[in-house]
Formats: structure tokens, sequence, C-alpha cells
């Protein structure tokens, strides 16, 4: 990561800068939700968060739809029946310091209109290090459970739910339904004790207190789990069929009466003095509690104002995560080996002397460049300060040098001219951090990688066909490109003599592969593996486009007027109609649009989708039900000083009732509202003759309030 401070960027380096960050954060989240196998600290990871919102801030044209506000958790596992949640199971934002959580009261208030002087008041809960689960009650029966997942799906894991003591299987006076949230952890106490009953049985010991508990619920048999420790702290809902609450408080209080156990330090606080003296208390006792924590959630303890406040994508508006200090140790740094990505990115990866951080043994860091190494100063054998906050793998914060006594047996790391797997150069683009291997898809690393990504979870998810197998079936010459996976039936005899395969394995795996020739289009364009376009960008386009036909012929338009010009283009309108329209979408910009284009660009990349149109069946995308909406479809641009709502709840408003929000006016928009204050944007819509509202004459349209 650059250490240039985010005010001395400039628009260029900040875009270079957030398409860098996506990437990796995109990378690190399937480590971490997918893969359960993580590479860097939770500390390093909320510090990318953290650069990224900050380069944001500054420059707001320039966000992304696949920033780290839109990744929530993993998909669901192929071992497990999928559960689709009636609410999203969001994640949170993060606070890093008493600023943090200043700011973010401060933006509850401007989003509300709220005074000064008004009380917000906040309820402050320890943030358990364990795994979120939902569980169903219907006519007060405990009927279904479920992981977190992406979010939107999570796995049936309710036969081992009901396995634990303290989640109660039926209950009297609840709502005829309701869906009650909270996480499962396994206490140090727990954990300890079952990882020498482990090593005592020659079998898997865990890194941690949540990996324990994860690998415990996600057992397929619930014999296992009813063996693990495992406990339940109810801390939200998601579906309920009446309110049984007026407030956050309440709710904790209601969850009690019924038999959940509710974290017993949560607090109401009236002023963030008051939720910043919680979160000072609790970490004084963080080394005594009895589990693992890694902050203080704070939420806004109104319900109707989190109602209000919504949502912005993977986070809550209405909640944050005030994170606690990472915990540090010193070690030595033995090697530095360079990974190559999927993307062809060249990442230094530290090698340590194994040495335990607040109770988990560590042993490798990312140091994600070579800046980075340039800025530790670092040498191969020095001693390093590494530090942690709930991760396996830590982040190198600071270099002993003082330790050089004998300076044979220190060597500095040499920058890569070629690639360490294909032997192609390896460069670095003029406003990059990254070194590039330019081997593309001839490169094995990244041919390997761009199919792993093209099989995983959120991608085809096709079952019985991870990475291990995608890898192997390169390298005996099986499979070259995405296409081939769909002709492994052509190969069945070879597969089913493959050492540890049989018939019946290469049966269930041709099998998973048939039951994925359909697919949505916003998977298919995640799947492709397109530079910047992660899920949510890849959603966004798909509800722009609806259709793969309409999609491929926008970006074969877009890509026609882009090659037509070079350089940077900060006027996508002067570039063509197709590249305008594809900049317009609200949130994607110049940036995503220029690598989108390059991929159309690219002939190799063309026959890849034409080969895939061919042997797949990918679906329209469908949107919500809207049909009753007068706005459904249309595109809205809203400018100028709104009076009866913010602008956030206007543009979420929109958006809920099936209408496209824009930045800009275009002959495709359909309706300018214009409040107090609208110039340029007013002054184009009665040049291209578009309908102009008042806010007013909005709210009347949607049914909003006046």
């Amino acid at each position: 990561m650059s250490d240039k401070a985010v005010d001395a960027l400039t628009e260029a380096e900040a875009r270079t800068e957030l398409a860098r960050l996506a990437m990796d954060i995109g990378y690190h989240d399937v480590r971490y939700h997918q893969d359960d196998a993580p590479e860097i600290s939770d500390a390093d990871y909320d510090a990318l968060r953290h650069r990224n919102n900050a380069i944001e801030a500054r420059f707001p044209e320039l966000r992304r739809k696949d920033s780290p506000s839109l990744r929530v958790g993993s998909a669901p596992s192929a071992g497990f029946a999928k559960v689709r949640h009636a609410r999203p199971m969001l994640s949170l934002g993060n606070a890093f310091d008493a600023d943090d959580v200043h700011d973010f009261v401060a933006r509850a208030r401007r989003f509300l209109g709220l005074e000064q002087d008004e009380v917000v008041a906040l309820v402050a809960e320890p943030k358990i290090d364990g795994l979120s689960a939902s569980l169903r009650y219907e006519a007060g029966r405990f009927t279904v459970g479920a992981t977190r997942g992406d979010g939107a799906e999570g796995e049936d894991i309710t036969r081992n739910l009901r396995t634990l003591d303290d989640i109660p299987k039926s209950i009297g006076d609840l709502p005829e339904v309701l869906e009650v949230r909270g996480e499962i952890y396994m206490s140090r106490a727990d954990f300890f004790a079952l990882n020498a009953r482990q090593e005592a049985n020659d079998a898997k010991v865990f890194a941690n207190p949540r990996n324990a508990a994860a690998g415990s619920l996600r057992q397929l048999d619930p014999t296992v789990t009813a063996e693990r420790p495992l406990k339940f702290f109810a801390y939200s809902w998601g579906e309920v069929s009446n309110p049984f609450a007026e407030t956050q408080s309440a709710a904790l209080g209601a969850f009690a009466r019924w038999g959940f156990s509710v974290n017993p330090l949560s607090r109401v606080c009236r002023s963030v003095e008051e939720a910043l003296a919680v979160h000072a208390d609790v970490l004084a006792q963080r080394a005594e509690l009895p589990y693992d924590i890694d902050g203080i959630v704070y939420k806004v303890d109104r319900l109707d104002w989190q109602e209000r406040l919504g949502l912005v994508s993977r986070a809550p508006r209405w909640a944050i995560a005030h994170k606690f200090p990472a915990e540090q140790a010193v070690t030595v740094l033995e090697d530095i080996v360079i990974q190559v990505g999927r993307t062809g990115a060249l990442t230094p990866v530290a090698h340590l002397k194994p040495v335990t951080v607040g109770g988990v043994v560590v042993s490798r860091a990312t140091l994600h460049n070579e800046d980075e190494i340039a800025r530790l100063g670092v040498k191969i054998g020095d001693h390093v300060v590494i530090q942690r906050a709930g991760d396996v793998i830590p982040q190198i914060t600071e270099t002993l040098t003082e330790h050089r006594t004998d300076a044979g047996t220190f060597r500095d790391f040499e920058v890569p001219a070629a690639c360490p797997v294909c032997g192609s150069r390896a460069v670095r683009e003029e406003g990059e951090a990254v070194r590039r291997c330019t081997g593309g898809l001839i490169c094995p690393a990244q041919a390997a990688e761009r199919m792993k990504h093209f099989v995983s979870r959120n991608a085809f998810d096709i079952e019985g066909l991870g990475a291990k197998h995608i890898v192997a079936f390169i390298e005996d010459g099986l499979i070259a490109s995405p296409g081939d996976i769909f002709r492994l039936a052509d190969k069945r005899e070879e597969l089913a003599t493959r050492d540890g395969w049989g018939a019946q394995s290469a049966d269930n795996v041709l099998k998973a592969i048939e039951e994925r020739r359909r697919i949505s289009l916003d998977r298919f364009i995640y799947a492709l593996g397109i530079r910047q376009i992660g899920q949510a960008t890849a959603r966004l386009l798909a509800k722009q486009y609806g259709s793969l036909t309409e999609w491929h012929s926008a970006m074969a338009r877009a890509a026609e007027e882009r090659s037509e010009l070079s350089g940077e283009m900060k006027k996508p309108e002067l570039v063509g109609e197709s590249f305008a329209e594809l900049c317009n979408i609200d949130q994607i910009g110049v940036s995503v649009a220029d690598d989108l284009v390059a991929f159309f660009l690219e002939e190799h990349n063309r026959s890849v989708l034409g080969d895939l149109a061919e042997t797949l069946y990918v679906e329209d995308f469908v949107v919500a039900d809207t049909s009753e909406s007068p706005v459904a479809g249309k595109t809205v641009v809203f400018t100028g000083t709104l009076e009866t709502m913010t602008r956030n709840e206007a543009k979420a408003r929109a958006e809920a009732l099936g209408a496209k929000v824009s930045g800009s006016v275009s002959k495709k928009t359909d309706y300018v509202v214009a409040g107090p204050g609208a110039g340029s944007k007013a002054k184009k819509a009665e040049e291209l003759e578009i309908p102009i509202l008042s806010e007013e004459d909005w709210n009347s349209m949607v049914g909003a309030p006046g």
C-alpha cells in the first residue's frame, strides 16, 4: 500500500490507488470468508478499508461500486442447503478512534436532519469474535437456523444449532414470525480444552476460538457439533411479523425475557463521550473476559431512526464497530517470497519465524508491494514488529535495525524483473504501486487464479470443483479456458481414471457442472474476473443492461468508441454515447469503464465470451417487483437542496421503487427532481426537454410524505 498521504494524492493517483485497493480487499475477502485462510491481520485489513474510505471522502466522484463498503461475508458452503435471508445480514463499518465515532453520530444527525442539541442515544455492545447466525421462529418454535453467508444467502445449520443449550427451542409469547440474530462463539477456556482433546486424539487443532467455533458449527454431522462447547449471544433481528420494541435496548431486554443470552456489558449511552467511556472500560477488561472481542459496536437506540437511516450497500448507517488497538510481538523475517495473483499482481509475502501473538501462532504476512518494503526499510534476516487484531496473519509495522549486528546475515529484497512463474516481464506502470506479470493468459499462475475465480462460490459455484482440481486440470491439459470446464463431459473416462478419482467422483463433478449451465447475469459478469468488477459492480451492470446480449452489445459499442481515443478522458460524453452511458451509472465512473472496455478490446476475451454464450444460458437480471411503482425503470437525477428529506434518503427511496439514480443528465434521463439552488443539471434538463419535478411533485408521484 502506498504511504503517500491521502491529502497529497492527485486525482490520477487516487484513481489508481482505489483500483488497487478494490482488488486487494476483494482478494482478502475471499481468503477470509470463503477459504478460511486469511493472509493479513484484522488491523491490516481495516487499514486497507480505512484508506479506501479516506480517498473516497476526498474524491467522491471516484467512488467505486466494488469498494469495501459493498462486500459482505462469503457464499454458503456447498456442503449445506442454502437459506435465503428475508432481510440481508449485513456487515458493519469501522471506527478506529474517537473522531470516527463523533463523525458517525454527526453523519446520522445530518441524514436525519436533527438539531445539534437533540440527543442521539446509542447502545454500546461488545463485538464478539465469532460467527454470525440467524434463528427463525414461527409460532414460537425454532424452525430454521442459518449462517450469514454472503449476506443474502447463508447455510442451513438448523440441526447443528439445535444442539446448543442456550438457544431456546420454543418460546410462548414471540411474534408469529421472528428471526433472532446473534453471534456463535467459544469461550477461551473451552477453546483451550478443545484443542487439548484434539491434540490427544491426533486431530486438527484450531488457531483461535473463532476458527474453532466456525469449524464446530459447520459440521455435516450434528453430533460433532453437540460435543463442542458453543454459545450464543443475541443482539439483533431480521424478519419480524409485528414490532416488539421501540428501541434497540428494549429489544435486548425482550431477548433476555425470552431466554436468550445477551451480553451483560451492553450499555445505553446518551452521548459520544459515554460511548467512548464504555469502549475504554471494556478494553481495560478485555484480557480478563471469558471470550474474545475485538471492539465495541454502537447502534442508534431508536428503531424509527434506524429505519430512516437505512443501509449503504454492505452496512447499516445506524451502527458502527469501534475496533480495539492491535496486539504486537517481535519476530525474524526469514524470507520474502513472490506470489502471483489472478490479475498478474506480484505480491511479496514475508515468511516469518513462527511467533505467538495474542494466543495465535503466525508465520506469514503480506508486504503488499515494493514501496511498502522500502518504507519499512526491511531486509531479509531483520527483527520486525508485527501486530494482529483477532486474525492469524500479522502486519509488519516496524523494522528493528538495532539488531543488525552482523551485516553478512542480512540481505536486500531484489525487485523481480520477471514473473517467477512464467518468466514474462514484470512491469510497474506509472502511477501504480503494484508490479504485474505481462504474461496474461499464458501465465499459468494467472490462468489458474482466473479459473479458480470463475468457479468460486460467488461466481459459478461448482460443487466439487475446487482450486486444487482447477490447477491440476490446467497442468494436465484438461482445461485451458472457462468454456473447457463445460466440455469436461467429453473427457469422463480420463477423469474417472485419475489418481484418487473414480467413476462416481467423475460423475458427481460432471453433474455439478451441468447444474451450473444456467447462471444469473450478475454472477456471470463477476465470474469473468474483469479488473475492478466485484460482486456489487457486476450486479449494478446487470441491473442497468438487463440481459447478456444487451450488456455485451453496449460494452462492444463503448469499447469501439473508447479505442478511437488515447489517454485519460474526463468527459465521457466526448467519447461516445455508449461509453458515457456506462460512466453515468451511479458510482461507476471512467476508471471502471476503462477497465471494462479494455477487457472487450482483447480478442481472446471476446473469444471466451462467445464460447461461453454458446455453452451457457445466462438469465436476464430480475429486479424486485415494482410493478405498482410509477418510477420503475425510470432514470432519475436529484439536484439542488431537498427540504423534506436528505439527498441520501431520496436516492434510497427511488432505488427501492425500481428507479435508476444517475449523477448526470442525459437524453436517457426520465425525470430531474430539482430543489432550491438547482443549477447546470436543471438547465441541461430544460435543453433536452426532460420533465423537471419539484420536490413536492416527486413526493406526490411516489407516495412519499410531503
